[in-house]
């Protein structure tokens, strides 16, 4: 097999070939396992929803993007409140004042249908979770 074809003389190695296939693959696999994904959580709200369990919302909102993962927040509109978009679109903006020292606005809210929608993401990398520790701490910006 050869090894480096572009160096001069080229490098060839004479191996078994089954071997070399089932080292890659298992390589490819271990490669796969260590891949972090992200997922998409959601948090759905209504224009009427007030601000007590909207805290609800935020709250799952904030640990899931220290998590890593990113958020959805969608606000459906029912029958003629879809007249005010202004409503929905100040309730995120306020979610997103919320949670603006854990995350990013990715999407600005837009108006698909009769659902008002923005994405959150993470701003920085997850930790990882080290076997014995707790919580993670919050800093606050300040502080630094």
């Amino acid at each position: 097999m050869e090894v480096a074809g572009t160096a001069v003389p080229p490098v060839c190695r004479v191996m078994d070939f089954g071997k070399f296939l089932y080292e890659r693959t298992k390589k490819e696999r271990e490669a796969r396992k260590s891949q972090t994904k992200i997922e998409v959580k959601e948090i759905r709200l209504r224009p009427k929803t007030n601000e007590h369990h909207r805290g609800f919302k935020t709250r799952d909102a904030r640990r899931w993007l220290l998590e890593g993962n990113k958020v959805r927040v969608t606000i459906r509109f029912r029958g003629r409140e879809i007249s005010y978009p202004e409503l929905a679109l100040e309730d995120l903006k306020e979610i997103a004042e919320e949670l603006a020292d854990v995350g990013i606005v990715e999407q600005v809210p837009t108006m698909e249908g009769k659902t008002m929608g923005m994405v959150l993401a993470p701003s920085r990398a997850p930790k990882k979770k080290a076997e014995g520790e707790a919580k993670p701490e919050v800093t606050s910006p300040t502080a630094e």
